[in-house]
């Protein structure tokens, strides 16, 4: 019920206080209920991602004793057809050459990416932000 001025009353302003409460308790256990869903999903897939991680770090550490057996291999081998000292002096020289490709590809990549700031972003926004100045001149 309305008065003559349009103005309600102050039952029904404390209905529609009550009202409104109870929809935010409701809302507000959703976003909770919500919330908790999401942690535990999170939870869950951290544990999936950090036993994947685990055996990939095993792997990899397998990996280097594998290449540490290949090349004790290769050092063995070359002795079959010249001396000790050549064959390791071969397959170290091998490595130095595969260690300076890797290094200088490496180096090649990270001024490539340097810096990390978002430079396409970064023009973006300065557009955005010259379109606004414009559009309010």
């Amino acid at each position: 019920m309305t008065t003559p001025t349009g103005q309600r009353s102050l039952g029904q302003l404390v209905s529609d206080l009550s009202e409104q409460t109870s929809r935010l308790v409701r809302t507000s256990r959703l976003v909770r209920a919500e919330i908790q869903l999401a942690k535990t999903e999170i939870a869950e897939r951290a544990k999936l991602l950090g036993a994947g991680a685990g055996m990939l770090v095993a792997a990899g550490v397998l990996g280097l004793y594998l290449l540490t057996a290949v090349l004790a291999t290769l050092v063995i081998v070359l002795d079959l057809w010249l001396p000790l000292w050549l064959a390791s002096l071969i397959v170290t020289l091998l490595l130095l050459v595969a260690v300076a490709v890797l290094a200088l590809v490496g180096i090649t990549a990270l001024k490539k990416g340097s810096p990390p700031a978002p430079q396409a972003a970064i023009a973006s926004v300065q557009a955005d932000v010259e379109a606004l100045k414009e559009a309010r001149s």
